[in-house]
């Protein structure tokens, strides 16, 4: 087994890193710390082909693998970790499970904007009453003509405050067999957003509300029973929220490293104080141990959808060695991690908030466990 990159896969990390070390290094900071969507960052990506990597070439993406958009993700990361959110919407965001089973008039009237870095796609999930509990949504769709009409509520939905569409889970039915999901456009009669809320990572979101919005028929993207499908395409978005996590946590632990090398305390270098041996050779083995369970997930997907098993235990892994490195980093350099003068501060809020987006770590536990013993558990008390 080898755990080398090959020579296009190394070359590749060259050319997405000098682009972000060129574009995205100047001004990291006051970017992870302005409210809004770079549009300038997406248009410079598109520009350098890396929206849609994963997409087939028909469809105006690069044709690549799950592992490239991976070894992009991690490059952008660790120059400017707000841009990485940009890379998340381009690739393996709301887009990605859009892009796997939009029809030939769906992709035709969204790819284009999309690539092109012009416009951003959501995905709506969770309700007040429907968070880890997903198949407990109330948005619903009812039959109208040859259409639907649309009615109930989303919240925390990234890019929403300025996404062009959304991806919006609902049921057509009762039961999970009856979820399916539509896509719904930014002014479309009926539907309207509340007013922005400011969260723990900077990033304003707003509550979607839905007033018999009318659906027509090309609008649908899964109808009843497309659950499970959706759930498959979440997986390639749980994989960049893994990604940026991990990338994260190096980030800051490079940092930290660096401080630790040139930051002197009672006449001597904190990197000559065992304490801080001990935090950063466990920092290491946490960040290598977790990347080789994403990588795991990533190669294992090739060009299609991540087993959600490997992705579960990559997300966890990731998440935790993430949130790990970056909040000892904020200890190893003290005051220096903690000023919003860098962008340690930053990461530790952003880690923090990947334990749970994307499925929390508790749900990801249950559903390693379910893998482990080769059966689902209900968590709802018994009828």
């Amino acid at each position: 087994m080898n755990f080398e990159l090959n020579e296009e896969q190394k070359a590749f990390q060259e050319v997405v890193r000098g682009f972000a070390e060129r574009h995205l290094a100047k001004g990291a900071v006051e970017r992870a710390h302005t409210v809004g969507f770079p549009w300038d960052v997406a248009k410079l990506m598109a520009e350098q082909g890396l929206f849609g990597i994963m997409l087939p070439e028909e469809d105006g993406g690069a044709g690549g693998t799950v592992f490239d958009a991976v070894l992009a993700m991690e490059q952008i990361a660790q120059v400017c970790p707000r841009s990485a959110d940009v890379l998340q919407a381009g690739n393996f965001g709301a887009f990605r499970t859009f892009a796997e089973y939009a029809s030939p008039y769906q992709k035709e009237r969204f790819f284009k904007p999309l690539l092109a870095g012009e416009a951003v796609a959501a995905v709506g999930m969770t309700e007040p009453d429907a968070g880890s509990a997903l198949t407990d949504l109330k948005t619903h769709c009812t039959p109208d003509g040859e259409g639907f009409r649309l009615n109930g509520q989303k919240v925390f939905t990234t890019n929403s405050a300025e996404a062009n569409v959304f991806v919006i889970y609902c049921r057509f039915g009762p039961g999970v067999g009856g979820i399916g999901s539509v896509l719904v456009e930014r002014g479309m009669e009926g539907f309207s957003l509340g007013q922005p809320s400011l969260y723990m990572n900077d990033e304003e979101w707003c509550a979607l509300y839905f007033d018999n919005v009318y659906i027509p028929p090309e609008m649908v993207l899964l109808g009843p029973g497309g659950f499970k499908k959706q759930i498959g395409g979440f997986n390639v978005e749980r994989v960049g929220n893994t990604t940026r996590a991990l990338a994260l946590g190096e980030y800051c632990f490079t940092a930290a490293r660096d401080h630790a090398m040139t930051r002197k305390q009672f006449g001597r270098p904190l990197m000559e104080f065992q304490g801080l041996h001990w935090k950063f050779a466990e920092m290491r083995v946490a960040l290598d141990a977790a990347r080789l369970l994403l990588y795991r997930a990533a190669v294992n997907a090739g060009r299609g959808l991540p087993d959600a098993q490997e992705v579960a235990i990559a997300k966890y892994a990731c998440n935790q060695a993430g949130w790990m490195a970056s909040n000892e980093s904020m200890q190893v350099m003290g005051g220096t991690g903690y000023s919003k003068d860098l962008l340690i501060e930053y990461c530790v809020r952003r880690t923090r908030g990947w334990m749970i987006a994307g499925g929390s770590l508790e749900v990801m536990k249950n559903r390693i466990a379910e893998g482990v013993f080769g059966q689902t558990f209900s968590q709802r008390p018994p009828k």
